[in-house]
């Protein structure tokens, strides 16, 4: 099982990640259980770590399905079905699949952030063909139908429900962007981004498929005009979301900020002042295991979960917008620190972290949840540690391989 991910792993990245990589692979192996509702298919947890195992699904599992896509494409198609075999009839897409009890469960009310098509196109680059893509584009069509009834903000954009009542749906729990604002239904820079990706990849899928793109195109369209215009603060060079652009008072050095770049909805210029002062700022961002989830310049930077810990997955992230812009030795330099800090850890622990100290540390000194008994970061957790898959980014960013 997953023996070509593992026979990969012995050669990625530089020597001093292998023993990291292999223990990944392996740990994508034991994650994998026999199928069970609602999966017709083998399906793999989040990870053995995980406060509540098994559970699968999330943003997690996209992360997990592009650390295997290159070498196990089977096991990747099949998890992306999986994260669909929930769908409702409304057009959501379940978060969080809590697979512990006898019966599994989800919330039927509260998404997570969809970024599943990323994985849908890379596993339709990866063989060439577009049976996948037909099979997902009426799901895609109809949570975005989904996001049009639920989620839409006024005048425009697109918001998580965290902003209405803390729920967590944009997979940043607790985040600093929610702290002390007026609730409703305002444009929050991450849900507005992920939408617009849904928009341009169903513009694409459509065209592929032989159908009409142009509706799909045009709502891509307004929704990048509206990032560019409207969540992009000249004043600081950074996206936020709608209630604090160009209102110091209610602003936070968020990483979320970064997505415009990371979907490609960013214009040139901005990108590159994302990149140069705040991505690649020491001062902000670029802490010794990047990113730090909040900049550690604001206020409310602290060394509990999304307010201020590294993760993994967003780096992955982040690099890939800097590769989408041209940036490749910064996303190289990026993915080598995180990739190198990183395996100090696990050189040091033997597990992989759910999150990482910034500055460095050791994760078990980090809080997670104070209010919880699960007040440190989970072990044994790939949901957000796809360390295989920027390992190969790492490698397809060097000079040489930008130069071919």
């Amino acid at each position: 099982m997953l023996e070509r991910l593992k026979a990969e792993a012995e050669s990625l990245g530089k020597p001093a990640w292998r023993p990291m990589l292999r223990y990944v692979a392996e740990l994508h192996e034991r994650s994998i259980h026999p199928p069970r509702p609602p999966f017709a298919l083998s399906w793999e947890e989040i990870g053995p770590g995980y406060q509540a195992s098994p559970a699968f699904g999330h943003w997690d599992i996209v992360h997990q399905i592009l650390d295997v896509l290159p070498t196990e494409p089977d096991h990747a198609r099949n998890q992306i079905l999986n994260d669909l075999a929930a769908q409702q009839d409304d057009g959501l897409v379940p978060g969080s699949i809590w697979m512990k009890d006898p019966e599994p469960r989800w919330n039927t009310t509260v998404g997570h952030p969809h970024v599943w098509p990323v994985a849908v196109q890379e596993h339709a680059a990866l063989t060439c063909t577009t049976g996948l893509i037909e099979r997902c584009f009426e799901p895609l069509v109809r949570l975005i139908g989904w996001y049009e009834r639920s989620r839409a903000a006024q005048p425009a954009g697109f918001y998580y429900c965290d902003i209405l009542n803390h729920r967590w749906e944009s997979g940043v729990d607790e985040g600093v962007r929610f702290d002390e604002i007026a609730t409703g239904p305002f444009a929050c820079i991450d849900a507005t981004c992920h939408v617009y990706t849904l928009y341009a990849t169903a513009a694409n899928w459509a065209h592929a498929l032989g159908t009409d793109p142009l509706a799909f195109a045009r709502a891509a369209s307004r929704l990048s005009s509206f990032i560019q215009n409207e969540l992009f603060d000249p004043a600081t060079g950074f996206f936020h979301d709608v209630w604090a652009v160009g209102k110091p008072q209610r602003r936070r050095w968020a990483l979320e900020g970064m997505w415009p770049v990371v979907v490609g909805a960013a214009a040139p210029d901005q990108a590159r002042r994302v990149v140069d002062e705040h991505l690649m700022n020491p001062g902000r961002f670029l802490t010794a295991h990047p990113l730090a989830s909040v900049g550690t310049d604001d206020p409310r930077f602290e060394l509990r979960m999304w307010r201020g810990p590294a993760w993994n997955s967003m780096t992955f992230w982040a690099a890939r917008g800097m590769i989408r812009y041209g940036r490749h030795d910064d996303a190289r330099r990026l993915l080598e620190r995180a990739l190198d800090a990183s395996a100090d850890q696990f050189e040091r622990t033997g597990t992989i972290w759910e999150f990482y100290h910034p500055h460095g540390g050791s994760p078990e000194t980090l809080q997670r949840k104070p209010q919880t008994t699960q007040n440190t970061p989970c072990r044994d957790y790939l949901g957000h540690n796809p360390l295989l898959a920027m390992a190969r980014l790492w490698s397809m960013a060097s000079p040489e391989q930008c130069d071919s």
